[in-house]
């Protein structure tokens, strides 16, 4: 039992480094000439791929850990919590795709979007069994959030004054939304990390008993 549950803490650290990656190779298509952005788009769709299939992977061992086995509370917390982890990572690996779809349009128009580099480089998707790493990550998604403020209400300024380029900006928009989304995942990673180790995780600012 105790062999298995290794396996699915390593294959939870492989899904969210393949989580990670796609995000990063994402962003790079923003900012990439034609050719190459469409490689680097493969690649997130690739990714994509995988992170799915190793959602169906982990939801398996998972389900098998519960059914043939009798785990504990620390142990069945920590099942239980990789269960909505794996939710959330898919969902990011989801979100990787649909930024490097849109990265196609904005590329063809001619507004600057380094903030979106900006508020990716503040987007951290990761997942690790460390409590206080856990917490910064919660405390961190208001940074992001701000982000996505600044540049929503940047973009309503520019699309006012430039209605010919407002459907590029609705895209820049989109992908800032997805970034900030992607935020939020992070942060249900965080709490739920938080959960399987303390049996407690965080809400609002406050810890509760789920």
């Amino acid at each position: 039992f105790r062999q298995q549950l290794e396996e699915m803490y390593h294959q939870m650290v492989v899904m969210g480094g393949l989580c990670q990656q796609a995000i990063a190779v994402a962003v790079k298509t923003l900012e990439e000439e034609e050719d190459t952005a469409e490689n680097l788009e493969a690649q997130v769709f690739a990714l994509d791929g995988e992170i799915d299939d190793m959602e169906r992977e982990i939801e398996g061992m998972c389900t098998k850990l519960l059914l043939r086995q009798q785990p504990v509370a620390k142990d069945l917390r920590r099942i239980t919590a990789a269960l909505k982890m794996v939710t959330d990572l898919e969902r990011i690996g989801d979100q990787a795709s649909d930024i490097a779809e849109l990265a196609r349009f904005i590329r063809k128009g001619s507004s600057q979007h380094s903030h979106l580099n900006q508020m990716a480089t503040d987007v951290d998707a990761f997942i690790h069994l460390d409590i206080d790493r856990a917490r910064q990550v919660i405390a961190y998604d208001d940074v992001v959030d701000q982000w996505f403020d600044k540049i929503k209400s940047e973009l309503v300024t520019q699309i006012a004054t430039n209605k010919e380029g407002s459907e590029e900006l609705l895209d820049v928009f989109m992908v800032a939304k997805y970034l900030e989304r992607i935020g939020d995942h992070a942060t249900n990673l965080a709490e739920w990390v938080e959960y399987a180790l303390t049996g407690v995780r965080s809400k609002d600012g406050r810890w509760i008993d789920p």
